[in-house]
This record gives structure tokens, sequence and C-alpha cells, in this order.
């Protein structure tokens, strides 16, 4: 059953579809997909094309806007969207602590999460297109992880594409969890510098916290034991373009005098637990290396392990020396599990899927330079999250493809700028930009 509501100017209506878990299995296990189609007040009855949302993250359920904030607003005046919770996120059938048990044991568990990469969430997307459009192509818009799944679509079910948009979101075709981090510890390194040559402040505020958290067992009031570890992956707040603002705010309020001494606030406990938490998007945390996974190699926690090719940001050096505490950025580690209540119960599963060999390609090179596919890219120049040299390689691969490169926008730019940064995109696959 559909239900339809109305918001400031849009007129939404619920979607709920069954796919197959494992798409070459199409009559075995069944799981629930969601999605919330948006159009324009009064437009409710007109034959309009269909534009599809995919998500970042991975993990993440569809933005809920209201009304039409930020790109919908553009969206909806020539298109039918739709906002697809993705597998296992949001609306769609939960992946996390409570309902992963269900499966069985972490053996299981890890073999469910598997089928939760870019190649399942395209092929859910064939699954019901042909349900919502009568079989016409429509246009995808994949923001960050959402255009690692665009690219996948490209590569192999462009016929179901009228043209792609993706923003943020050029993956390395061929690069292995190894060399995505690589090439992104220097990245973050030099927006953590960007930060603090904007609050030279935060460099004795940060230091303080870390020194603190050094000397005391800090666990917050949700259950997340805080580490200097965990504190320094407050840096992914970085990557967007009000990062530094709030990672600023966040910072000044750090202790208060009690008769103990001083502590850190309660405030600043709470905002950090929810700055930190998974326990909204479980599968970020579980299948993030995994959708770099592409052949034999397991990820093996790749980002633990390429971070100790940079030592300036192992804490315990930094704490015995006087240079300043670096934060880090987009990274999963072991002990995330370890200091998070809401994965704990997960870390044997993500250890499997951490040693997993049987991971197979997503993209197709060959396809793809020969891609007949109106696209256009918004790749942001020192963007946190992908990297941008990755990112117009892939670019130059992609026949067709036309490129925004600008930075006027960090990783969020899609969201931040309003109707401006599909505006274009929308224009440079029609030529007219």
């Amino acid at each position: 059953m559909t239900v339809s509501y109305r918001q400031p100017g849009v007129v939404l209506t619920d979607h709920h579809f069954t796919v197959p878990l494992d798409h070459d299995d199409p009559s075995g296990e069944q799981i629930e997909l969601y999605g919330r189609e948006a159009v324009a007040a009064g437009k409710e009855q007109a034959d309009l094309p269909w534009l599809v949302y995919l998500q970042g993250g991975p993990g993440f359920g569809a933005n809920r806007f209201a009304g039409k904030a930020a790109w919908l607003g553009r969206a909806v005046q020539e298109f039918r969207v739709l906002l697809i919770d993705q597998r296992g996120t949001g609306r769609s059938s939960p992946a996390n602590r409570q309902t992963l048990p269900l499966r069985g044991g972490a053996r299981e568990q890890a073999d469910y999460l598997a089928r939760f990469r870019a190649d399942s969430i395209v092929r859910d997307c064939e699954w019901i297109r042909p349900a919502l459009t009568g079989g016409a192509p429509w246009t995808v818009l994949g923001q960050s992880f959402g255009g690692f799944c665009t690219t996948h679509y490209l590569s192999t079910a462009p016929e179901g594409l009228r043209a792609a948009v993706i923003t943020g979101g050029l993956p390395t075709l061929d690069g292995h969890a190894d060399d995505v981090y690589r090439a992104a510890y220097p990245r973050i390194e030099r927006k953590v510098a960007a930060h603090y040559a904007r609050y030279p402040m935060d460099v004795e505020r940060a230091w303080r916290i870390a020194t603190h958290l050094a000397e005391n067992d800090v666990v917050l009031p949700g259950g997340y034991r805080l580490t200097v570890e965990a504190f320094q992956s407050l840096g992914i707040m970085l990557g967007g373009g009000d990062g530094s603002h709030r990672l600023h705010y966040l910072l000044e309020n750090a202790f208060v005098r009690t008769p103990a001494g001083a502590a850190l606030s309660d405030a600043f406990q709470q905002d950090v637990e929810a700055a930190l938490s998974y326990a909204g998007h479980p599968l970020y945390a579980l299948v993030h290396e995994a959708c770099y996974a592409q052949d034999a190699r397991p990820t093996a926690w790749s980002a633990q392990r390429v971070r100790a090719e940079f030592p300036q940001f192992d804490a315990v050096r930094t704490l015995e020396g006087d240079g300043p505490l670096l934060f880090t950025g987009e990274s999963v580690h072991p002990w995330t599990f370890d200091c998070d209540p809401a994965l704990r119960p997960l870390r044997e599963a993500a250890d499997l899927l951490a040693e997993r060999t049987d991971w197979t390609p997503l993209y197709d090179a060959t396809r793809l330079a020969h891609n007949e596919v109106p696209v256009a890219a918004a790749v942001y120049h020192d963007d946190m999250y992908v990297d941008t040299a990755h990112a117009l390689e892939t670019a130059r691969t992609i026949r067709g493809l036309r490129t925004w490169v600008t930075d006027e926008y960090e990783h969020d730019g899609v969201r931040a700028s309003g109707p401006r940064v599909l505006d274009r995109l929308l224009a440079l696959t029609r030529d007219e930009a």
C-alpha cells in the first residue's frame, strides 16, 4: 500500500519494494527496500521523468528533507524524485546489532553483509525501476558513495540510465583500500593544518583534551569509550563546508571546573557521542573498507595498517613531543568497534569481512571507455573524503564524462549549494554549459 502526504511545495509518497537478498538467486530470500517519492505540488499527475538519488555512506538512509530543501527544489522542477534508502539503511530492512543476530553467528552475519556493496545496490535499482518507470531509463544522482554506485551502474547496466550526475563520488577503478588511505592521510593533514590556521587556539584545546583522555578512562553517558584515537576521529567533521567551525565550537566547551578539578563537561560529552556514535549508521563501519575491495586481496583493516606509515598521526608520539595533535578523517579501525556500544557485538563479523578474499570487481574500465550515457561530475578540489587525483583519473576513463572541478564547496556541496551544483551538472549532461 502506498501512502501520500504533503510538505510545503511537494507531495511525498512512500513506496515499499521486495528485492532478492542475492540477485543471483532471485527466488531465494527477499528483503525490503523503501523509497520516498517526491514530486512538486500540482504535478502529481504529470508524466515526469524519474530521478533516483543514491545517498553517500555507505550506511546512510536518503536525506529526510523538509519541503524543497537543498537540491530537491531544483530536482522537482522537472523530475519525479525517488529518495531511496539503500539496503540495510533507513526504512529498508535494517542491518545493525539488534537485527544481525537473526542471521546466526559472526560468519553468517559477515556473509550477509558482503551483499551490501554497490553491486547489490545497483541491482536493487534495476529490480524496482520497471515498476516505477514502466521500463524507461531514469536519471541517477549519486553523492559520495552514491557516486561509486553510479559508476558501477555505468559499468554494468547503462541501459537503465537516461543520464548520470555524480557529486564528490568518482572512485578509483582499480585501487586497493591501501591506495585509498595512502592518498587520504596527507589530505587529512592538510585539512587539520587549515583548521588550526583558522582557529589557532584549538591547538592547545585539542592537546589538553587528548592529554586528559590519555590519563583517564572516559566512558561517555551512552557507553561510548572515548580514547585519544577516538577523539582524533572527530576530524571527519573537517570534510564538510561548515565542519571546521563545528569542530571549533565543540572544542571550546570541553572542560568545566568541578569540586574534584577540571572535568569534561556534560555538554561536550553529549556532543562528542552524537558525532562519533555509529548507532544510526552501523553499515558505514561494517562495510566501509569492503566498498573498495575488488579482488582476492583482503582489506585487512587497511586504514589502521596504513596509518602506521604516517607517524605524525600517532597520538602517543605527539603527546610526548611538542607537535600539534592531528585529527583523522574518514576511516574505520578495529578499535572503533571496541569503543562504540552500537558496534561491539559486531566486531567478530567485521574482522571476518576484513579477512574476506572473494570480492569481485565493481567497475569495468573497458565498458566505461565506451560509455554512451550523458554523465557529469562535480569534483571538489581538495575533497577530504574522495581523492581528487583518483577522481580525475576515473573521469578520463569514462567516455563523454564532463567534470566541474571547483574549490567553492567541500564534499557536501550538493547539499550546501542549494540548487546550484545540481543545476550546473544537469546542464553539463545536456551540453547546455
